[in-house]
């Protein structure tokens, strides 16, 4: 029995369907993507509307949570029925969560209802790569990655700016009501278009492991989101959370040696280029995230800019990212070989990070935004590579779960960096306001608490404050970039021990159907030796040959 696809046909994807079918899955990773960064802006506004501010990291947090540990939930559930119907059922969770969120009457309500959100968003970021693996060659893909580049670009300029103008003219609450327009069209588009193999045949999801990784990965999370801000490092609460942490993650690897089923696989790990890929994108997560959210703090503090024009003046970074990912995928269609992109990507950023160490108070913004554009191209061709070369390695029915795994590797390294370098950052803070602005020296009806305030407040205080305050926020900062580029030259030295695999010319989706699928059976790897398979590398790409073009 052949392949079918979803709607009853066999056929593969035209040109025009993927075109179709991708500008779907890219708002999807536009939305969850946006509410990274959308939300920030609005946070002073909803504080002051529903009160609760000392639940106001917990909206960020519930968020990150929810979407991080729901990744490989999403990933494993896609590979065991199927990813069209998960990934729009995600785009309704994350719809629903998002009206919810802007129908809130107060901050108890928001924070749930934003963890509602997150269960979406984390659907969303796995499902939608996940389906790119399932409709395009991994030689194919590399012509398409720029565009999804493009889309974690232009959503953390947009994010900043859409809610600064929300909030200034019209509610907070429409930072939220945005996505439901943009999500129903997404939803549209691929119950319209996307046809993927049906999955048919009975499985037992890994109960036990899920509720492991979950409460485990969450227990770490809240170390790094808490440690240093709500509670002390070395207090119980952290301490106690981390014990958890570890011991809970200790037996979710052993539940994932015995189950039938696993959650996450441990053989992926056996498989080099998903582990290499999986550690490159922890430590680029961490050093990247970690450093790069605290350029708009460079912008707005040191340089006196707005949120919203902060969020413009990254715009080289975005570009940075959005050029060399078009240009790496480009040039790896062509030449069938991505190895050198990760190598070059992380030792372009090593030297974007160690740039940005030397910006001071006085650095005019033009220096900025070069070192900016050199930190964006170094990113623009790592991202998006290691996850072509993970679905390149992965066998059809661990495709989503491997998609899914690194990506919540890199979401872990991200939330890890916020935290370690948001440590960083305050502890040497405090050290240069002390020398630079001492207390007993502030003019009258200046307190202390006023120089680590907003940016607004902060440019507020009498000149010679101010000066001072700057100074120290750009001291402190270049020393958090400074210790980044350690980070990313580790992640350089991960990147050189990734092989390079021959990319396969067939879609898995084209794959199924051409080589006779028996529906809900797992499609072997291509090139493993107990797996023969029809040869199809010399096959047409299903895109090129059921359209005749790109």
């Amino acid at each position: 029995m052949q392949g079918a696809l979803a709607g009853g046909s066999s056929r593969p994807l035209t040109h025009r369907e993927v075109l179709l079918v991708f500008s779907g899955l890219m708002l999807g990773m536009f939305l969850a993507a946006l509410d990274q960064t959308i939300v920030s802006t609005a946070l002073p506004t909803i504080v002051g509307e529903l009160g609760g501010l000392e639940h106001l990291s917990w909206v960020i947090t519930a968020y990150l949570l929810a979407s991080t540990t729901s990744v490989p939930l999403y990933g494993k559930l896609s590979d065991l029925y199927g990813r069209k119907g998960l990934f729009q059922s995600a785009i309704v969770v994350f719809l629903a969560g998002s009206m919810l969120c802007g129908l809130s009457q107060n901050m108890l309500q928001l924070i749930a209802f934003r963890a509602l959100q997150g269960l979406g968003a984390g659907g969303l970021m796995a499902l939608s790569q996940a389906i790119i693996g399932d409709i395009l060659s991994p030689r194919e893909r590399g012509r398409y990655q720029g565009y999804m580049g493009s889309v974690f670009a232009f959503s953390s300029v947009a994010g900043p700016l859409l809610g600064g103008l929300f909030v200034d003219h019209l509610s907070w609450r429409w930072v939220f009501y945005v996505n439901v327009p943009i999500g129903a069209v997404a939803l549209l588009v691929t119950a319209a278009v996307l046809r993927l193999p049906r999955h048919r045949l009975e499985h037992r999801l890994d109960y036990l492991g899920s509720v492991l990784m979950v409460t485990g990965v969450s227990a770490l999370l809240l170390v790094t989101s808490w440690g240093g801000t709500e509670y002390a490092w070395t207090s119980p609460v952290i301490l106690g959370l981390a014990a958890a942490g570890t011991v809970l993650i200790g037996l979710f690897l052993l539940q994932e040696r015995r189950a039938p089923e696993p959650l996450l696989p441990l053989r992926l790990f056996r498989e080099r280029t998903f582990s290499v890929s999986s550690a490159v994108g922890f430590v680029v997560g961490l050093a990247m995230f970690g450093a790069v959210a605290f350029l708009p703090v460079y912008l707005q503090v040191v340089k006196g800019v707005s949120a919203t024009s902060s969020g413009l003046r990254m715009t080289p970074m975005m570009a940075g990212v959005v050029g060399m990912s078009i240009l790496s995928g480009r040039i790896i269609t062509a030449t069938g070989r991505y190895r050198i992109f990760p190598i070059l990507g992380t030792a372009t950023m090593s030297l974007g990070v160690f740039l940005l160490s030397r910006v001071g108070a006085d650095t005019p913004y033009p220096v900025v935004a070069a070192c900016m554009l050199v930190l964006g191209s170094g990113v623009g061709m790592v991202m998006q590579v290691i996850v072509l070369a993970v679905q390149n390695a992965a066998p059809f029915r661990d495709l989503g779960i491997a998609t899914a795994g690194v990506n919540f590797f890199r979401s872990m390294g991200s939330a890890f960096g916020v935290a370690i370098f948001g440590s960083i950052l305050s502890n040497r803070l405090h050290v240069h306001l002390a020398r630079l602005v001492p207390v007993d020296a502030l003019p009258a009806g200046v307190s202390a608490d006023a120089l680590t305030a907003s940016p607004a407040q902060i440019h507020a205080l009498p000149p010679e404050v101010v000066q001072g305050v700057v100074e120290a926020f750009a001291l402190s900062l270049q020393t958090v970039f400074l210790v980044a580029v350690p980070v990313t030259l580790v992640s350089f030295a991960l990147a050189l021990l990734l092989r390079e695999v021959p990319l396969r010319q067939e879609a898995h989706v084209g794959a199924a159907a051409a080589a006779g699928e028996v529906l809900g059976e797992a499609l072997p790897h291509p090139t493993a030796p107990d797996h023969p398979v029809p040869d199809l590398r010399q096959a047409e790409s299903p895109v090129r040959s059921a359209d005749g073009g790109s």
